[in-house]
């Protein structure tokens, strides 16, 4: 089957295959490919507008267990730059977020040895009670999957009695490439697993929680990598249903042990793989355009190859500029890029629900 029949069938609604996801990899042309994601866009949300948010990612400590060969940001407990912020500064933060208009807060750390489950729950109630309107957001697969050994409980159990204390919705960090050769590669040998971090979403999902699905891509993984990626998202949300969006960046390589062993992914291959998780994953609605890994202008530009939202303005974000990518972006910013790409743009919460 050629190019264009694969392209006019995912614009038809049709399901490609990971065979023919593999094909657009290595065989379709960036504009065709672009049209085509862009087609889907309008017909699966308003073909006129593209949303945003106002939110912060609170990065309540850089202490990690894990030692990943892609993270510029962990520490080692006991390094001189390590921390873990005490309430009062994140309590401050999230007061910061509100007067700034933010509805939520991702919140999410390194995985601390040291941490209990019980040091989460009051967490989560504390913010629950100071800032009741804003929406929790927090801990990834990694940071659950690492709690429910630690406390020999099962993972439901763990979200459980996270959701009781307040935990409204998880992130996808912890995703980077789905594929277990690539994270043998990349990831410390304990980190969880593919298996282990869909569980995670899968258990979540089951309980009632929603979630979103990330791929950080570019870390040397073949084409067979990504394609194996998105394939496990697609299965998952066709049992669940609990995937709000799909959310691609690149690997920024500074200030890791990768650097300069793989050639860092630029805007074109950005480009392709956004499309290609537009056409692949035909039943999420919402896929995120990344300003915070590529620029303000490619983040508009992704607006046109599938894209229908672009994250956070980003008051805060420590991860990736530890990784030395330190893009910033003000609400009139924000609305100026987006309509600029030809779309009116709409403030939402973390869940895409507007304002």
């Amino acid at each position: 089957m050629s190019v264009s029949e694969i392209l006019d069938r995912a614009v038809a609604g049709e399901r490609i295959s990971g065979d023919e996801i593999a094909r657009l990899f290595t065989h379709s042309d960036l504009i065709e490919l672009g049209q085509a994601a862009d087609a889907v866009r309008r017909q699966k949300t308003e073909p006129g507008v593209a949303s945003y948010i106002i939110d912060r990612n609170i990065n309540y400590t850089n202490v990690c267990v894990y030692r990943c060969r892609f993270c510029a940001f962990y520490r080692a407990k006991g390094a001189s730059d390590a921390y873990l912020l005490p309430f009062d500064v994140i309590a401050a933060k999230v007061a910061e977020t509100v007067a700034a208009g933010g509805t939520g807060i991702l919140l999410q750390g390194g995985v601390h040895p040291d941490l209990r489950l019980d040091f989460y729950e009051d967490l989560l109630g504390r913010l629950k009670t100071g800032f009741p309107a804003v929406h929790l957001h927090a801990f990834s697969a990694p940071e659950i999957w690492f709690l429910a050994k630690v406390e020999r409980m099962t993972v439901r159990e763990v979200i459980s009695r996270l959701m009781a204390a307040g935990l409204e919705s998880i992130p996808g960090g912890g995703a980077e490439i789905l594929s277990d050769d690539t994270r043998r590669h990349i990831l410390a040998r304990a980190k969880a697993s593919t298996a282990q971090w869909l569980e995670v979403h899968g258990v979540a999902h089951d309980l009632g929680l929603r979630t979103t699905a990330t791929m950080m891509f570019g870390v040397g993984e073949p084409v067979a990598a990504r394609v194996e990626h998105l394939l496990a998202v697609r299965e998952l949300q066709d049992r669940t249903g609990g995937f709000t969006a799909f959310i691609p960046w690149t690997f920024q390589d500074s200030n890791t042990d990768l650097q300069g062993e793989v050639e860092v992914a630029g805007g074109h291959d950005y480009l392709r793989t956004l499309a290609i998780a537009r056409l692949a994953l035909d039943n999420i609605d919402h896929v995120q355009g990344s300003w915070v890994t590529q620029g303000a202008k490619v983040g508009q530009l992704s607006l046109l190859f599938g894209a229908d939202d672009l994250g956070s303005i980003m008051l805060e974000e420590n991860v990736v500029a530890a990784a030395g990518v330190e893009f910033r972006m003000t609400q009139a910013e924000m609305e100026r890029t987006i309509s600029g790409a030809g779309l009116a743009p709409r403030q939402r919460r973390t869940l895409y629900e507007p304002l």
